[in-house]
């Protein structure tokens, strides 16, 4: 699907040579230009649109999950906000070639994921920790062991005011 983005994508850039000028498009063209957006739409639908939601999910551990979908939500929709805003003044400014700045975010995304995203079929939530601990690089930055839990003692509630009533 990644290969389908990239190639509307480059034939929507190619196109720019036809669709460059301040004149009027045809409609065959302009028809032409919805035709290979929908399709743009379509493949990134299939491909890279939910993996923004399904690879967090699946890749925290339990410890730090919900902190971690919940960081990614708000990175997710601050993007889109910013896209949004930034579309149409990019696609003014850069008339065609938006179809080949996309492009090269897609092939940047396959490579980051090829290289630095571990496989995480058939591995239950519970050993992700030890996925990134086994990862290339990821390794570097994971810790070897897991932080110390700090014990919970039942007086502990009173020295912090909190009464406990069953």
């Amino acid at each position: 699907m990644g290969d389908s983005q990239v190639l509307v994508q480059v034939s929507g850039g190619g196109g720019g040579v036809k669709f460059g000028g301040t004149k009027e498009l045809d409609k065959v063209y302009a028809v032409i230009v919805v035709i290979v957006i929908c399709c743009y739409v379509s493949a990134f639908a299939w491909s890279w649109g939910p993996l923004g939601w399904l690879v967090p999910s699946e890749i925290f551990p339990l410890e730090t999950r919900s902190a971690g979908q919940a960081i990614t939500v708000a990175v997710n929709l601050f993007f889109t906000f910013v896209i949004a805003q930034a579309f149409l003044s990019m696609m003014c400014h850069m008339k065609f070639g938006i179809f080949l700045f996309f492009a090269a975010w897609v092939a940047i995304m396959s490579v980051f994921v090829f290289w630095f995203i571990p496989e995480t079929k058939n591995v239950p939530i519970e050993e992700m920790i030890g996925v990134w601990r086994k990862h290339w690089f990821w390794r570097r930055i994971v810790p070897d062991q897991d932080p110390p839990v700090i014990p919970y003692k039942q007086d502990d509630e009173s020295k912090m005011g909190i009464e406990m009533t069953n």
